[in-house]
């Protein structure tokens, strides 16, 4: 028998069947490991204070470590001037304060923001204003790494509260929309109830955050604040109610930082003045039921892993900052456990001392002269309109 030909002359080859695809074989890419939670995350109590970017973001986190905390909280810019596009923070120095901050094992890092930002504004250009002024303040939180970024509601005006709330969580949604969040989370600050201040009362926060419920936000409760706005944390009882109220509002769970301040002013006061820790009108036995409360823990179930508890207690001498930490991990039951601190660090020296007394000292000087002058203004303005009657 010959072998079969094709009319070229050349053999043909015989026709291979294509074997069945096995799915095995079709490359899948690793996926994305599941991020790791951050070194403060690990179930410790947290507590820090606010401190001093005056001379540069590293030194804030320095005073933290000096002052035996392992949490902090910063102003991202000057709390109390409008901020143009230079208030970005360049990359390289970002860098430096993120590595430096995990050598540290600092966290969480809370940025509070400017104080000028009004999100309830019913002035059009104040509320625009703000707007852009909160969003630059997320970008520059994302770009230092931060965890919570911490603002005030706002002042209301005339407005009703329910149009307030309104405005709030629209101005917030603008001013995160071209926004590349991170892992940034935005907490909704109660206040004390001076004025129009929007945020006194718990369900008007819940209310917020209710309005804000695809963006990641939460609440930041300050004891202070809670106190002078008619809540009584004082009394074992009184925690009680209002920790219900907390939950019943806003979730404990969404309250990962809480402002721990003492107060000047007596419960129901409605006005913002903080007082040294045990100091005040709350008192260091509420503050050792407040600190040691299951439910303001960082244990589960009925904490919250990695809740911090951050002080912005008055400086009036130096060591005020170092003494009010101590107190915190002190009435916590933790002081054992507390970070060592250095010994007679604090970011007011004797010469910043000094040169604020003198400034408190002008300030004054320049007040009176005004106050003088003002007196004599209107004096000379009666005594004018009593020469016109008499003419």
């Amino acid at each position: 028998m010959t072998e079969q030909k094709s009319s070229a002359g050349v053999p043909e080859q015989p026709i291979i069947q294509p074997t069945q695809f096995d799915p095995e074989d079709e490359y899948r890419p690793e996926p994305e490991p599941e991020p790791l939670p951050p070194s403060w995350m690990e179930g410790s109590r947290r507590i820090g204070i606010h401190t001093s970017i005056a001379n540069s973001y590293l030194d804030a986190l320095e005073s933290a470590r000096k002052l035996g905390c392992n949490a902090l909280q910063i102003f991202s810019a000057s709390p109390r001037m409008w901020q143009g596009g230079s208030a970005r923070i360049p990359e390289v120095d970002a860098q430096v304060f993120r590595a430096r901050r995990d050598e540290l094992r600092l966290g969480p890092l809370v940025i509070h923001a400017n104080y000028l930002i009004n999100l309830a504004s019913e002035q059009r250009m104040l509320q625009t204003r703000s707007i852009q002024a909160f969003h630059d303040e997320i970008v520059r939180a994302v770009t230092l790494g931060a965890d919570f970024l911490v603002v005030h509601p706002g002042a209301r005006g005339e407005s009703s509260s329910q149009q307030a709330i309104s405005t709030i969580v629209e101005s917030v949604k603008q001013a995160s929309k071209r926004a590349s969040m991170g892992g940034l989370r935005i907490l909704l600050e109660n206040t004390a109830g001076m004025g129009t201040a929007v945020g006194a009362r718990l369900e008007e926060v819940g209310e917020i955050l209710a309005g804000l419920r695809n963006l990641p936000v939460g609440a930041c409760l300050d004891t202070a604040h809670l106190f002078a706005a008619g809540y009584d944390i004082k009394s074992e009882g009184g925690l009680a109610s209002t920790i219900g109220q907390i939950d019943s509002a806003i979730g404990l769970e969404n309250v990962p930082v809480i402002h721990a301040n003492d107060s000047k002013i007596p419960l129901g006061g409605r006005v913002d003045r903080h007082e040294h820790i045990g100091k005040g009108k709350i008192g260091a036995e509420a503050f050792a039921r407040i600190l040691q409360h299951p439910r303001f823990g960082t244990t589960a179930p009925e904490g919250l892993t990695g809740r911090a508890f951050v002080a912005e207690t008055p400086i009036d001498e130096p060591g005020d900052d170092r003494r009010n930490v101590a107190m915190l991990w002190e009435l916590a039951g933790l002081k054992e456990q507390a970070p060592e601190a250095e010994k007679n660090f604090s970011m007011l020296t004797a010469a910043l001392q000094k040169k604020i007394a003198m400034h408190k000292k002008t300030e004054k000087k320049r007040m009176a002269n005004a106050e003088k002058k003002s007196r004599a203004r209107k004096s000379e303005t009666r005594k004018n309109k009593t020469k016109k009657k008499r003419g």
